[in-house]
C-alpha cells in the first residue's frame, strides 16, 4: 500500500510563508498520469480543497488562496509542493496531500499550519 508523507508544517505569523512537501513512500511506475489535490481542515470545519495539479499539469485554486499560494509537481521526485505565502490566520489547518486516479486514491496524515501573531 502507498503512503504519502508530508512535511514543511508548521508555525509562522501572519504575512509569513511555508512550503509544504508531499512524496509517496514507494515509487509509483504510472505517477506521471494521476492528479494531485491539496486539502485542508480547521477545527470545527469541513475538509476543503485548497489547491489541484492534473496529469497534464492543469492547475486551480481555491478563492480564498488564489494570487497567494501555489501548486506545483515534479514527477521525477514523486512529489507535490504547496508554496503558501502572506499566510492568513484563516490558513491554520491541518493539511492534506492526495494523489488519485479513476482507480486509486492515497491521502497523507496531515501537517499542521498555525498562523498566528
Amino acid at each position: 500500500q502507498v503512503q504519502l508523507v508530508e512535511s514543511g508544517g508548521g508555525s509562522v505569523q501572519p504575512g509569513g510563508s511555508l512550503r509544504l512537501s508531499c512524496t509517496t513512500s514507494r515509487d509509483i511506475f504510472t505517477l506521471f498520469s494521476m492528479d494531485w489535490n491539496w486539502y485542508r481542515q480547521a477545527p470545527g470545519k469541513q475538509r476543503e480543497l485548497v489547491a489541484l495539479i492534473t496529469s497534464r499539469s492543469g492547475i486551480n485554486y481555491a478563492d480564498s488562496v488564489k494570487g497567494r499560494f501555489t501548486i506545483s509537481r515534479d514527477n521525477a521526485k514523486n512529489m507535490v509542493y504547496l508554496q503558501m505565502n502572506s499566510l492568513k490566520p484563516e490558513d491554520t489547518a491541518v493539511y492534506y496531500c492526495n494523489l488519485h486516479d479513476d482507480e486509486r486514491d492515497y491521502w497523507g496524515q496531515g501537517t499542521q499550519v498555525t498562523v498566528s501573531s
